[in-house]
């Protein structure tokens, strides 16, 4: 059983920097795939941030809205996957997500989209204001 255990949420000014940590326990297979999403009361959760690994390759997943401020990244010694968010905007606000699903479910319309996994953290609260 995995589990996912989110940090480094916080209040920040717009402009600044915060980077989130998602510490993983349990087993996970060879192949995985690992995202960062986002929610706020009364919308939809939606995808920001994925990495795919496998044995030998891996590859990330940026979403559009985020694309050149937040960078995703996977420390596999430790396992903990990590989103850098820069130049945050105060629409960056919102509950942030970590989730793992157990294979490659494929595009990255596919990787964005909460319904492809299997295992969710609690959340890590962000504030841009």
């Amino acid at each position: 059983h995995v589990q996912l255990v989110e940090s480094g949420g916080g209040l920040v000014q717009p402009g600044g920097s915060l980077r989130l940590s998602c510490a993983t326990s349990g087993a996970i297979y060879s192949s995985n795939c690992m995202g960062w999403f986002r929610q706020v009361p009364g919308q939809a959760r939606e995808g920001v941030a994925t990495y795919y690994s496998a044995l030998v390759t891996a590859s990330t997943s940026i979403a559009d809205p985020v694309q050149g401020r937040f960078d995703v990244s996977l420390d596999k010694a430790n396992n903990t996957l990590y989103l850098r968010m820069n130049s945050l905007k105060p629409e960056d606000t919102g509950m942030y997500f970590c989730a793992a699903v157990e294979k490659d479910v494929g595009t990255k319309l596919l990787r964005l989209r909460p319904s492809s996994y299997t295992f969710w953290g609690q959340g890590t609260q962000v504030t841009v204001s």
